[in-house]
């Protein structure tokens, strides 16, 4: 299998060489275009002087005088190039060799290319060998002599050693060549090395996912850099970190539903089979058969609060704040339900709602069963003969519920633990035996899909839950 920076490394490296061919071969071929236009210019331009010179000079001397053939000679020393003339039958009569010996002088130029250099206007231009008269390729440039009044008197060429202008750009290619390997190979290397680089992030939550996979959530991976990849890593930590916490929770809950489902299960199997067995007299066999009825309905209850709470993980925000109702008439339907289990414990309720509606946002089903909750906590908890408050307020955007009772004072630490699943206080679990600790949990869910939030306070027995909801805008 690839690796991924191995990927990265081949791509980047296919991708520097393309570069560097295509740029090689645009180079090559318009430099060495560039290059002999250039010469072929340089060429041109020394041979139009030579040929200026010749004409001025035949009006009052001979082409082939060795003074002349002293002044072609500076001129083509100058110009770095090989000159000679030719008479009209392609004699050379002069020629700018050193020495000014001109051992050129008496041979011949063919006839027809004479005839090709008047056929193209006196712009001829070659790399040719002249027959042989050259023992190399050369760039030639050649024009004919005219007199004053237009008579032909001779040619005049000037030719360059094309060796040495391929061995100049033999010699730039080669340079060319050193340099572009020498970047070709640095890139490679620090592709490589960038791209592992790059991979290793991803190669370490390769590795953390294959823990998370064989149920090991503690691993993380190091956030090594402020870009796209940085960004996955520190995501796939907060990833981790939710994975981690709901793993806990799973095995909280687990714990926790065995613990409460042993007990009375325990309790139900022994009875019975102290019925079934007779270790139970018929005469109080009623009895126990009330306690198993009571732990069967408290099975149903967990059961049922299960469901509850995993019905409200489901609800979604933007459809709960689609609805709304009046939050007072909901509080004191709800109020109403409790009433036998109020005057049993002979309590006291201070309603303060406000004289005119609050219409809030929010499932009233939902809401109905946070103010259930709540309110049977308090009376459920509430020492007899205390007042029970409930008020509803507004402030800003916001209504608040207060639901708030006289009882035994719960710790802070107790608070802090107060809504999580299946918790229950020391105090709750000798008072409140039908309580399976899910009721506040589903409340604080519930607010919470809501996108509200709910407080508690506990001090010298007065114990205080307050809850908020949106107020919907006219």
């Amino acid at each position: 299998m690839h690796r991924y920076y191995v990927k990265n490394f081949i791509l980047a490296t296919g991708l520097v060489m393309i570069s560097f061919v295509v740029l090689g071969s645009l180079f090559m071929g318009i430099g060495r275009s560039i290059m002999i236009d250039e010469r072929r210019d340089d060429l041109h331009t020394s041979a139009e002087a030579l040929t200026r010179f010749a004409e001025s000079y035949a009006i009052q001397g001979e082409l082939s005088s060795l003074e002349f053939r002293i002044v072609m000679n500076t001129l083509s020393q100058v110009s770095g190039n090989h000159s000679f003339i030719c008479d009209t039958n392609g004699l050379i009569i002069a020629c700018s060799d050193a020495d000014l010996r001109c051992s050129d002088i008496g041979t011949f130029i063919d006839a027809a290319m004479l005839s090709e250099i008047l056929d193209s206007g006196g712009t001829y231009s070659r790399v040719t060998s002249l027959d042989g008269f050259y023992s190399t390729v050369h760039y030639v440039s050649a024009m004919p002599v005219f007199s004053p009044v237009g008579e032909v008197l001779g040619f005049v060429f000037t030719g360059s050693d094309a060796g040495n202008s391929a061995a100049g750009w033999r010699a730039l290619m080669n340079l060319f060549l050193l340099s572009a390997i020498s970047i070709m190979l640095l890139s490679m290397m620090l592709s490589f090395v960038g791209a592992r680089h790059q991979a290793r992030p991803i190669n370490e939550m390769a590795v953390a996912a294959n823990k998370f996979a064989h149920g090991d959530f503690s691993a993380r991976v190091a956030v090594y850099q402020d870009d796209e990849i940085g960004a996955l890593s520190a995501a796939f930590n907060d990833m981790a970190d939710s994975l981690e916490k709901s793993e806990i929770r799973r095995s909280e809950f687990i714990t926790n539903v065995a613990h409460e489902l042993k007990t009375p299960m325990t309790t139900i199997s022994g009875f019975a089979d102290g019925i079934l067995d007779g270790t139970i007299s018929p005469e109080i066999q009623s009895r126990y058969l009330e306690t198993i009825s009571s732990e069967t309905k408290r099975l149903n209850r967990l059961v049922r609060r299960m469901l509850d709470a995993s019905r409200v993980q489901d609800e979604d925000i933007a459809s709960l704040r689609k609805k709304s109702f009046d939050v007072g008439e909901l509080l004191l339907q709800t109020l109403l339900v409790f009433e036998k289990k109020i005057e049993s414990k002979n309590l006291s309720v201070n309603p303060q709602l406000p004289e005119s509606s609050i219409i809030v946002l929010g499932d009233a089903d939902s809401i109905n069963q946070v103010i259930y909750n709540l309110l049977e906590n308090a009376v459920k908890f509430a020492a007899e003969g205390t007042e029970l408050g409930v008020t509803l307020f507004k402030q800003g955007d916001k209504a608040y519920i207060s639901i708030r009772n006289h009882g035994d004072t719960i710790s802070e630490p107790e608070l802090r633990l107060i809504f999580d699943r299946f918790h229950k206080t020391d105090r709750s679990r000798s008072a409140d035996r039908d309580g399976v600790g899910l009721g506040l949990y589903i409340v604080k869910n519930i607010l919470n899909n809501h996108g509200e939030g709910i407080a508690v306070t506990s001090r010298e027995g007065l114990t205080e839950f307050v809850f908020s909801l949106t107020i919907k805008q006219k």
